[in-house]
């Protein structure tokens, strides 16, 4: 079921979401742990990450990806270099009411994407193969976007604008250097919420940045 994943990196997982204030049921803690055994056993092969350990991945990659939920809305979600789909799979798995599509350019990536998928039968996720330049959008566009580590917060921006719904938001999630990048952002655009996670078993900074166009919303400002 695990692949490698100890007694404590299941009580991890189980400690880590109670922290975070998430409940999961049977059937969701098993798709999280086997999610773990996946990644585990794929990245043997295929190098999908560089954490090697089973354990290591359920605060570096579950516990992290989970720790954004309680800002994530329900409309589609778009997650951008998505690598081997994180967070939306893990997004995916705790809100199944959540439509999910992972995107990323590295065809060994977005092949693990969809095997996990169909392994853990996650109707509600979309693999896509492609450059987020060369993707088209919904006529609507995505209300939300997310990135884990995709690129800096303004490259994010540019390179995904013509995917954002006209009201929609950018969900970046950062380390504590972002507010390098806070000074290359455009005018147009303006950081509405920012919010410091913390991720159970890990060191460092992380925080959610949500950036709207400036247009958006105006009355919020």
């Amino acid at each position: 079921m695990s692949d490698g994943l100890t007694p404590q990196g299941q009580a991890h997982l189980d400690e880590g979401l109670a922290l975070l204030d998430i409940d999961v049921d049977d059937a969701q803690r098993e798709r999280l742990l086997r999610l773990v055994g996946l990644l585990h056993k794929w990245n043997r092969a295929y190098n999908l990450t560089a954490i090697r350990s089973p354990d290591e991945m359920v605060a570096r990659h579950l516990l992290d990806s989970a720790a954004v939920l309680p800002f994530v809305g329900q409309a589609p979600l778009l997650d951008v270099g998505a690598g081997p789909g994180l967070p939306g799979l893990v997004l995916a798995i705790l809100a199944p009411q959540l439509e999910v599509t992972l995107l990323d350019s590295n065809g060994k990536k977005v092949r693990f994407q969809r095997q996990a998928v169909m392994e853990l039968g996650l109707e509600n996720v979309t693999p896509v193969q492609a450059r987020v330049e060369d993707f088209t959008s919904p006529a609507e566009g995505y209300f939300q976007i997310i990135s884990r580590a995709f690129a800096s917060l303004s490259d994010f921006v540019h390179l995904t604008e013509h995917l954002l719904a006209q009201d929609g938001r950018w969900l970046a999630m950062k380390g504590p250097a972002a507010d390098e990048e806070l000074a290359a952002l455009d005018a147009d655009v303006t950081i509405r919420e920012r919010h410091t996670l913390t991720v159970p078993f890990t060191t460092g900074g992380r925080q959610l940045l949500i950036v709207e166009r400036t247009d958006s919303n105006p009355g919020r400002r």
